[in-house]
């Protein structure tokens, strides 16, 4: 599935709950089917900076497509990092780059994070930018 379309089932999904109590249970809840990280990629160099809780975030290149892996001590944080995982998870490092984030304002889900989460947030995408960038050459 491309990018966009694994966006819309996101915006789709969300679009479905009536509240953000709601909401927030979704995302904790995507966090338990996380793709698991090993213990030795949690590292100094895969710690998101930026984020209030840690965030470990790696990736694998497989043949033609990026395979990212993550991890957090916080429930929520670890639903966000799932959301994006979802959305880039497979996908070649051409794509990730080409690929914009405004599903991520249209579930709402910046405006609906304490401001530490939500620069997270922008340093999650970031970080799997830079591996897409790096796997691109």
């Amino acid at each position: 599935m491309i990018i966009k379309e694994i966006q819309n089932e996101i915006v789709d999904e969300f679009a479905g709950f009536d509240d953000w109590m709601e909401r927030y249970e979704y995302i904790i809840e995507l966090g338990k089917s996380l793709p698991f990280i090993k213990e030795e990629y949690k590292t100094e160099d895969n710690l998101i900076n930026g984020c209030q809780s840690k965030v470990w975030l790696h990736a694998e290149k497989k043949g033609d497509v990026i395979e990212y892996t993550a991890d957090s001590d916080a429930i929520l944080t670890k639903g966000i990092v799932a959301i994006l995982i979802r959305v880039f998870n497979h996908q070649t490092p051409q794509a990730i780059l080409e690929a914009d984030t405004d599903f991520v304002d249209e579930i709402g889900l910046k405006e609906h994070l304490s401001p530490t989460r939500a620069n997270g947030l922008v340093s999650m995408i970031k970080k799997i930018k830079m591996y897409a960038l790096a796997y691109s050459k």
